[in-house]
């Protein structure tokens, strides 16, 4: 089944979303991405980008190229903006990776954050007992060598955040689509 990859405009197979990482290595074997095909990948507006590197959520680019990890930084931002506040949003990412500008002091690597969304976004449905959230997400960091002492258990938190969040948005989406369909019904049948 097709599906957009979250924060994204790219398709893929959604079973096989396990993939994705393989996916985004291959947009950048020939370094790194413009901000044109940043805003290709994301749909943001290149201002929205350059905004966000203005505001320090992101290091700037080197070269006038976007890293790996400054793109899946972008998508996860990108990800929870329908469904938090951006402040909310940064303090969520500084609280796992610190300094958002600067990147030697991340706890784990938003290439790594982004990847392991992506493959438990694509499960349905998610998690929804305490004890299936832990089980899920336990078992979705396992092979992650997340040496920093917790590390491991912020990125699980983060994550279960983050598909909160989605979930949340993809409900809202919904029910603005099912309010649309019901206005238009309404006034089919009072014209009619």
């Amino acid at each position: 089944m097709q599906w957009i990859i979250p924060g994204t405009t790219l398709e893929a197979a959604r079973e096989e979303a396990d993939l994705t990482q393989r996916l985004f290595r291959s947009l950048f074997l020939a370094g790194g991405l413009t901000l044109s095909q940043v805003s290709g990948i994301t749909g943001l507006e290149p201002y929205t980008i350059q905004n966000w590197v203005k505001r320090g959520f992101l290091s700037p680019p080197r070269g006038k190229r976007y890293t790996m990890e400054q793109v899946c930084r972008i998508i996860n931002i990108n990800i929870l903006k329908g469904a938090m506040p951006l402040e909310q949003i940064v303090r969520l990412m500084t609280y796992l990776n610190g300094d958002l500008a600067d990147e030697s002091d991340d706890l784990v690597d938003d290439a790594v954050l982004l990847f392991r969304f992506v493959e438990l976004a694509a499960r349905e449905p998610l998690p929804t007992t305490e004890e299936d959230w832990v089980t899920c997400l336990d078992a979705a960091v396992a092979r992650d060598m997340l040496p920093l002492p917790g590390a491991r258990e912020k990125l699980m938190q983060v994550l279960r955040i983050m598909l909160t969040a989605w979930q949340a948005n993809s409900l809202k989406n919904q029910a603005a689509q099912l309010m649309e369909q019901l206005t238009q019904t309404k006034g089919e049948t009072q014209h009619g």
